[in-house]
């Protein structure tokens, strides 16, 4: 299967947008505010070079956005098409975003993924991304049209 692995721009958010409803798991970690194109195109203003998408035939599969603070990098969104799953695309997608991380000088990442995503969950400990038990996760919405979570 010929897919190629190219750094995100603001001109691919309709493709990004529409492979992220394509997943329920994906849907729900959007929100309204910050996955906007005006949201996702600051994002990718800070992180120009750590947000990956696979494509194939000129038809974005797969995507992998990652940023950091200058210390520790997060895997914000990962998401590969549910019909172009079990096929390396996610592996190819981390492995480039933890390279452009390493070039940043980036030494340690954290993502979140959802408790009952068991797909994902099995796949980030096959990359040896570890289970925290010791931190709670905490967060607090600045704007009311951004839900705070369960």
């Amino acid at each position: 299967m010929d897919i190629e692995i190219k750094p995100v721009t603001i001109d691919d958010y309709d493709a990004l947008y529409e492979l992220w409803i394509s997943s329920e798991q994906s849907r729900r970690a959007l929100n309204p505010v910050d996955d906007t194109r005006e949201g996702i195109e600051r994002y990718l203003k800070r992180n120009p070079n750590t947000c990956f998408a696979a494509v194939k035939e000129g038809r974005i599969i797969g995507v992998i956005l990652t940023g950091h603070d200058g210390r520790r990098a997060i895997v914000h969104h990962m998401c590969v098409h549910p019909g172009f799953r079990r096929l390396g695309i996610a592996g190819r997608l981390v492995s480039c975003a933890e390279e452009a991380l390493k070039k940043e000088g980036i030494q340690k990442i954290f993502g979140l993924v959802f408790k009952d995503n068991d797909p994902a969950n099995a796949f980030w400990e096959s990359r040896g991304y570890s289970l925290r038990t010791n931190l709670n996760y905490r967060n607090k919405s600045l704007n009311e049209n951004i839900p705070a979570g369960e």
